[in-house]
């Protein structure tokens, strides 16, 4: 058995005191047997894309920082792998909606960057991110291969079925969702994740209100059936814990065959 964790943070307006309650939340995590731990997106940034404000773009901060670096020696230390949403500062000037993958040796496997960026109410997001241009990369980590979809991202399904040809087993989906009657949709496609792809999806949401904003939580665990492993959680900050069995993906795959009888050489029109 696998055991993964969602963080679910409620984050203030000191980005040094998110990060610090975030890692006390890792090390819980790790502590009941975690050997994957996702947070939340923009996990240690107050929810600055509410509006687009110009002084926000400084918040910003390179994959090689003093964050980064922390998280490094945190997963090294726990022997536990990170994926660690941030707003970051790119080398190519650009800013990005990005999740850091980090290795339970610290090592960093790459990151994935945010492919759809909306622009709604409280969701300015095109103000500051650039869309992605990484493409759906795959982290083979010392315990699984996964791969990211953030927020926004999992109502394009043609992400998930890409990390899927490409060798995942675990989609982590970290969310930053604050409008309690869309719950319904966001658990219906990532749950679809997991069922037309036979795999397992873990959705991570923020908590708390921040100005008019609270997000809800219900962070949750799909198994490749589509069932939950672990049920949409409550809207309190805290850990919420699913044990995988990876060798169900073969037997789902092999019992309900339509992953392997696909037909790419005609889905030509999606593209």
């Amino acid at each position: 058995m696998l055991t993964v964790a969602g963080i679910q943070l409620a984050c203030g307006a000191d980005r040094e005191e998110n990060f610090s309650r975030a890692l006390d939340l890792a090390r819980i995590a790790v502590e009941r047997g975690a050997r994957i731990v996702c947070l939340a997106e923009c996990f240690a940034w107050p929810w600055f894309p509410r509006k687009a404000v110009e002084a926000n773009r400084k918040l910003a901060e390179p994959i090689a920082g003093p964050m980064t670096r922390s998280l490094q020696l945190f997963a090294e230390e726990a022997q536990t792998v990170l994926i660690a949403p941030i707003f970051e500062s790119g080398d190519d000037s650009g800013q990005y909606n990005t999740t850091v993958v980090i290795d339970a040796s610290g090592h960093i496997l790459g990151a994935y960057r945010k492919n759809h960026i909306p622009d709604l109410p409280n969701y300015q997001e095109r103000f500051y991110f650039r869309p992605g241009n990484l493409g759906f990369p795959v982290f083979r980590t010392r315990y699984a291969t996964i791969g990211v979809q953030t927020c926004w991202d999992n109502f394009f399904p043609e992400g998930a079925r890409a990390l899927a040809v490409k060798g995942a087993e675990v989609i982590f989906c970290p969310t930053a969702c604050s409008t309690l009657n869309g719950a319904p949709k966001w658990e219906r496609a990532i749950v679809g994740h997991a069922v037309y792809n036979s795999l397992y999806a873990v959705r991570v949401n923020r908590v708390g209100t921040e100005g008019s904003m609270t997000f809800y939580g219900k962070s949750f665990c799909a198994d490749p059936n589509g069932d939950f492993l672990a049920e949409p959680a409550g809207a309190d900050e805290g850990v919420v814990l699913a044990d995988l069995d990876l060798d169900r993906i073969k037997l789902v795959r092999d019992d309900w065959t339509f992953f392997a009888e696909r037909r790419p050489e005609i889905y030509k029109d999606l593209v």
